[in-house]
């Protein structure tokens, strides 16, 4: 026979248990992912200093534990404290032969919407595909005599200063790969998926960063040294932690600021698509800048080619973002006030018949 801590540990949406005191008692698998915690951790912790919900609805919450009924709201924000909150459903009721203690269950909702915005993506990029390509035959004739001068100017400095002429005649070589996928931005290749450690990806940006375009920033590292394995394209997904370092680092002043790394295993995160399908993606990447957020007027259409925030910028770079992460069956979003903006990637981890086979 089923057991009730069986079908508490199987609900596929995170649901905490709450005490009489609003203390909680127990969390589920999925509310250990979603919090970021463990139940142990988190047991005999005032609820509503480990979520954040963007009402209130303390006062909601004791009536329906008074009376004894549930309670339901919807398009509600809800976070933990540790990142941005996400648009979610919140189911609450009375837990049956137990006085004073309730249940919540958080049901995210924002996905659907999030679809359609990077369906609309893909159309605008489709749109964009002949300027970008005139863009790219003309930005890569000078980069070719960068290239070549660079690589003359090494061979007359001394062995300290080859690692500048070097970054240079790399990164060149990169760019102009990346400009061949942006003349084909409509057609950028599928990604050659593989077992990728993310953080490998991050430090490689980082280093990178900071050598070039972040000099003036500090970049933090904040990573969970447990997560798993992500499946994607390692060098498409270099591609997108650039191009996020780099719009970071545009955004901050001469003065620099400081940028953060953040990787975390969210267990219950799962995009449904208008299909009625869906994939766990359970690997978190946020890059958090501290800089003077987006600005009002293009904060609903910053994946969209040619909007930019910066001056003189091609908004190129988000749009091609994200196109990876769509092609790569991920997500991304943002969040953005002064002093705080945040893109989350949501990513797949190493499908299970692979990691079998690896293992044989």
């Amino acid at each position: 026979m089923t057991t009730d801590q069986t079908i508490w540990a199987s609900l596929p949406v995170p649901a905490i248990l709450i005490d009489e005191n609003n203390l909680i008692l127990d969390v589920n698998a999925a509310g250990e992912g979603f919090l970021n915690a463990s139940s142990k951790s988190v047991a005999g912790m005032p609820v509503w200093e480990q979520i954040t919900i963007g009402a209130q609805i303390e006062d909601a919450f004791e009536r329906a534990r008074t009376k004894g009924t549930p309670l339901f709201v919807n398009d509600i924000d809800v976070g933990t404290g540790s990142r941005a909150p996400l648009q979610c459903a919140l189911h609450i009721a009375p837990l049956s032969g137990h006085p004073g203690q309730m249940i919540m269950m958080i049901s995210p909702r924002e996905l659907a919407g999030r679809m359609t915005q990077n369906h609309s993506v893909k159309s605008a990029a489709q749109s964009a595909i002949g300027m970008a390509e005139m863009l790219a035959h003309e930005i890569k004739n000078p980069l070719a005599g960068i290239t070549g001068a660079a690589q003359l100017l090494s061979m007359s400095l001394s062995q300290q200063d080859l690692e500048l002429t070097d970054l240079i005649v790399e990164e060149s070589r990169r760019i102009v790969k990346l400009l061949g996928q942006v003349e084909q931005f409509g057609n950028l290749c599928e990604p050659d998926k593989k077992p990728v450690n993310i953080h490998d990806v991050l430090d490689r940006a980082r280093r990178s960063a900071l050598l070039g375009f972040g000099a003036h920033m500090k970049i933090i590292e904040d990573y969970d040294p447990s997560l798993p394995l992500a499946w994607g394209d390692p060098d498409q997904l270099l591609q997108v932690v650039l191009n996020l370092l780099k719009n970071a680092s545009e955004a901050a002043d001469s003065k620099g600021g400081t940028i953060r790394l953040h990787t975390y295993f969210e267990h219950s995160f799962r995009l449904r698509r208008s299909d009625g399908s869906g994939q766990s993606l359970p690997l978190q990447v946020e890059i958090i800048d501290d800089g003077p957020g987006l600005p009002e007027n293009i904060k609903g259409d910053i994946f969209d080619p040619f909007v930019s925030g910066h001056e003189n910028g091609t908004g190129l770079g988000l749009a091609l973002v994200s196109k990876i992460i769509s092609d790569h069956g991920g997500w991304i979003s943002v969040t953005s006030a002064p002093g705080r903006t945040v893109f989350r990637l949501s990513l797949p981890r190493v499908p299970k018949d692979h990691e079998s086979k690896e293992n044989n």
